[in-house]
């Protein structure tokens, strides 16, 4: 009998583990050998050049800039997004009254925040890049021509310009996760609301001491989600910035460099071996944050 639903089970699982390794597991070993080569996308037999490309990766100062870039999102683009959808959440599910409803309007709020959502990221990066233009056509800066004042280079000011990637890629995300949070808030059993606003509990203690404990695996979800999407915001900055990385590589990231070197100057050898720097970054990165977040569910 067991031996029977073995060969079912291993008879079902024989496409989908086929169909994974030869389009996910073959394409990561193929890139991991030409990480070692010179390839440049040309000759059937590239050259072995062994870690020549890693070495030059450790010495290349515009890919270090765009690791920089890529961690400092690492940092806050999840701890932003997190922040803000937690309280929007909470505001739309148990900010009432009580704890036991969300705020007037809580229904049509959602469909806002939702918004984003339905628009393809590089929709998204074109409309920002029409709202962030220096002259009388953007939208913010509109209002301070009228008032005589300066216009402000949200794209070409090498100080402002990685900070209005990431508000752009903050607004792009909360809606999700607003979703995603109020979903959770509503598996809460409102009895743990109203028992707590009975003794006193304010909105600051429901939801430290009921809302975010509950929410807690799936916070931990979220924050490995955005982690991975901090380490790939390759079409906002590619569409939105001038140089697809600029000014002067202040906007680059990891996969804007792999793009360039591979595609625009053809060292697909050299590319590779960034796309292997940027898995190992994923990887580790989603192995860190589980193993920090790692807590004792909490049953209710």
């Amino acid at each position: 009998m067991n031996y029977g639903r073995m060969r079912f089970v291993t008879g079902f699982l024989a496409i989908p583990v086929a169909l994974y390794v030869i389009y996910v597991i073959a394409p990561y070993a193929q890139a991991f050998y030409i990480a070692f080569t010179d390839w440049r996308g040309v000759s059937a037999t590239p050259r072995f050049v062994g870690t020549e490309n890693f070495r030059r990766l450790a010495g290349d100062g515009i890919f270090w800039e765009a690791v920089g870039h890529n961690l400092l999102l690492l940092i806050l683009m999840p701890l932003l997004t997190l922040v803000i959808a937690l309280f929007f959440a909470f505001l739309l599910n148990a900010g009432g009254r009580g704890g036991t409803g969300g705020i007037w309007g809580s229904k049509f709020y959602r469909v806002v925040f939702f918004f984003p959502q339905v628009l393809a990221i590089a929709v998204v990066a074109v409309l920002f890049q029409q709202v962030f233009r220096p002259d009388k056509s953007g939208m913010l800066n509109a209002p301070l021509i009228a008032l005589g004042l300066e216009p402000v280079g949200f794209l070409s000011d090498t100080d402002i310009a990685f900070w209005s990637i990431l508000g752009v890629l903050v607004w792009q995300a909360v809606g999700f996760y607003v979703v995603l949070f109020s979903a959770g808030i509503a598996s809460i059993p409102r009895d743990m609301f109203e028992a707590a606003a009975i003794d006193g509990a304010g909105g600051a203690q429901l939801f430290f001491r009921i809302t975010l404990p509950l929410l807690w695996d799936t916070i931990q979800v979220g924050w490995v989600y955005l982690g991975i999407a901090a380490l790939d915001v390759f079409a906002v900055v590619w569409v939105m910035t001038a140089e697809q990385g600029g000014p002067d590589h202040s906007t680059t990231v990891m996969a804007a460099e792999i793009y360039r070197n591979a595609f625009q100057y053809f060292k697909f050898g050299y590319a590779s071996a960034m796309g292997v720097v940027l898995f190992f970054f994923t990887i580790g990165f989603a192995a860190l944050a589980l193993r920090l977040s790692r807590r004792e569910r909490i049953e209710f």
